[in-house]
């Protein structure tokens, strides 16, 4: 996982991979019976095959017992499971303890938790990823377009207009023959877009109805343009990443006010840049600058996605992580997506020409970003870890006198809580050092110009001398393999690998991040 969606405020969803989860001796023997908990089937080695034999239809959640995400959506899941049951759905739920089955976790390359994979129809060998989201209604929509037609079939004008008018945004499929590639394409990406209705339609006079001459997706919608078309090309066909992502894109509004109910659809449309004003909903004066706003949007559709966030109400969960007050409003920030980087004016103007020459100028790499940083602790250079802060960071880290092991972590984060002792008593055994430097820096208070971080913790050495290099340190986190790996000269020594009794089910990971700064974080 990445913090690409950092400044999200919501947790969405996440998986652990953290933990040495030793599979137990089950006491007892089991049978191909199948039994249930809150009306998900209970799997394991022996009733696997089994449950995919008598259900078309099964979504399978891996889960850990001890994993934090598990715990929080197995409610979820339960309630999803009884939803299917209610509607006599073929589609059923299920779970395998993947710390205690390792045999079902290594056949379906199990390494992080919770899991979730579709078998249909018996397939053992080619089960489907979950790809939805992670609550209730996500994993009812996504198991409900896979059980019946994932595209309503529209028969004549009546239909299609009850259809197109029953909700604020909806997808039709205009094909002369639905047995065609293209058609098969569209119903590929119905069953993704799992929070749009999805219709169909084959008929001449549907065509006629609706001004087609030829093969055409429609997005209809009770807001913007009201209606944007997207001809199938008769060489090319239909591509279902691009039609995806197009249908993504068109079903935003021009310019999206983020709150809990748009925050999945603002970060699912996976759009590079977000272009964000912050004000205040209940000044007038500021709510007059929106006008300037959108004038601007259109131009950047598909490339830059323009979000008004109140910093009065939802969008006050994500103040901190642009370092910016209430009273710092009205302002703008342009945000890069795959690296988290802050882009602001130099004086905020909110016309459209000067918010589209400022967004065109970070486009072509003329702006160089905004980046935070603490004010560093009056005695931070004595400590035995030095604390860090954005400003003092460069010239510590790439001290080319000095060989600095640095800890980036967040203050939320249950693995920084868990290693904070080893690396206060790191710092303690190598303060006399003169060529050694142990340093932290919270990362969520500071950006630095050319380190990202992507998790927490993460654990970096800056070896002495020329180049500026930077080794990320994989090893346990624990006193003695860091001292190892310091007097290694940043390398951890070779070991003969360990055979263990019972084998391990899982791997190292980094917590992320936090409410109001991400989409997903580790939580033992």
């Amino acid at each position: 996982l990445v913090l690409g969606l950092a400044w999200l405020g919501p947790v969405l969803r996440g998986e652990e991979k953290d933990g040495e989860v030793m599979a137990e001796e089950e006491d007892e023997m089991l049978s191909d019976e199948l039994g249930e908990e809150d009306g998900v089937l209970v799997l394991h080695e022996h009733n696997f095959a089994r449950a995919l034999s008598e259900h078309r239809l099964l979504l399978v959640e891996f889960y850990a017992p001890w994993c934090g995400h598990c715990q929080r959506l197995a409610p979820a899941f339960a309630e999803a499971a009884a939803v299917l049951r209610n509607e006599s759905s073929p589609a059923w739920l299920g779970k395998v303890d993947a710390t205690a089955q390792t045999a079902l976790a290594g056949e379906f390359g199990i390494t992080s938790y919770p899991t979730l994979k579709l078998f249909r129809d018996s397939n053992r060998t080619h089960p489907i990823d979950y790809t939805g989201r992670m609550d209730m209604k996500g994993i009812v929509r996504w198991m409900q377009r896979r059980a019946g037609p994932s595209a309503t079939p529209l028969q004549d004008t009546a239909t299609a207009s009850t259809f197109i008018s029953s909700q604020d945004l909806v997808v039709v499929g205009f094909f002369k023959d639905l047995r065609s590639e293209a058609a098969q394409a569209f119903y590929e990406v119905a069953m993704e877009m799992v929070d749009v209705p999805f219709g169909v339609a084959e008929a001449t006079e549907l065509f006629q109805e609706y001004r087609l001459s030829a093969d055409t997706v429609c997005l209809f919608k009770k807001f913007d343009e009201g209606r944007t078309d997207f001809p199938v090309d008769p060489a090319q066909g239909l591509d279902v990443a691009e039609l995806t992502q197009l249908l993504r894109i068109h079903s935003l509004e021009l310019v999206m006010e983020f709150t809990s109910e748009t925050s999945d659809q603002i970060f699912g449309a996976k759009i590079p840049h977000h272009m964000l004003l912050f004000l205040n909903k209940s000044s007038s004066a500021q709510l007059a600058l929106r006008d300037g706003f959108r004038a601007a949007a259109g131009a950047f559709r598909g490339k830059v996605l323009f979000v008004v966030v109140d910093v009065a109400g939802y969008g006050a969960n994500v103040l901190t992580f642009f370092g910016i007050t209430p009273a710092d409003a009205p302002t703008l920030r342009l945000v890069k997506m795959k690296n988290n980087r802050k882009y602001r004016m130099e004086q905020d103007s909110f016309s459209d020409t000067a918010i589209s020459t400022f967004i065109q100028a970070v486009l072509d790499g003329k702006v160089k970003p905004h980046l935070l940083s603490a004010e560093p602790p009056e005695d931070w250079a004595t400590r035995a870890v030095k604390v860090l802060v954005g400003q003092t960071f460069e010239q510590v880290a790439f001290d080319e006198t000095k060989n600095v092991f640095v800890k980036f972590y967040a203050p939320w984060c249950s693995h920084c809580q868990a290693m904070a002792a080893a690396w206060e008593e790191l710092g303690e055994r190598y303060k006399d050092h003169e060529d050694i430097v142990i340093a932290e820096l919270d990362a969520t208070a500071n950006e630095m110009e050319n380190v990202t971080i992507t998790g927490f913790p993460t654990l970096r050495y800056f070896p002495a001398g020329p180049g500026r290099k930077m080794v990320d340190f994989k090893g346990s986190r624990d006193l003695e393999t860091f001292s190892k790996f310091l007097e290694n000269g940043g390398m951890l020594p070779e070991e003969p690998p360990a055979v263990p009794k019972t084998p391990e089910n899982s791997t190292g990971s980094k917590e992320q991040s936090p409410p109001g700064t991400g989409v997903s974080r580790d939580e033992l």
